[in-house]
């Protein structure tokens, strides 16, 4: 994967220097830090969060279907090809904690890659809400 130069940095940052430093709970802990982004930048539509996706260099994202306690988005990106092993949680947990502070639900997210788009899962449990 040959990174283009204007996020060379990011890319180094984000899939060699933090993959050594965090060994095997990499995929764990970028989940978390999505969810704490989030939290740091609260946003309030889905169209807020595909333009906060594109400001972030994150990957064009789009909402495939939506239900009550469900949200399937696709992501997509030019660097998202065979060779991409870069890990998505750390968009998981952001889009996760996004829709967790809508609902005041407890939220979770799933990411599977095929065909290089990134399949995002955001299940919502709208028995088990937040206290507040």
């Amino acid at each position: 994967m040959e990174p283009r130069q204007e996020t060379f940095g990011y890319e180094l940052l984000r899939n060699d220097v933090l993959k050594e430093v965090f060994g095997q709970e990499y995929d764990s802990i970028l989940y978390w830090v999505g969810k704490s982004i989030a939290r740091k930048y609260p946003l309030h539509t889905i169209e807020e969060v595909i333009e906060f996706f594109n400001d972030a260099n994150w990957g064009n994202l789009t909402l495939v279907k939506e239900k009550k306690n469900e949200r399937h988005f696709e992501l997509e990106g030019e660097w998202m090809k065979k060779n991409d092993t870069r890990c998505y949680q750390l968009e998981a947990g952001f889009l996760a904690q996004q829709v967790e502070t809508w609902l005041s639900s407890f939220t979770a997210a799933t990411q599977t890659k095929k065909k290089g788009i990134v399949h995002l899962q955001i299940e919502s449990d709208l028995q088990d809400s937040l206290a507040l």
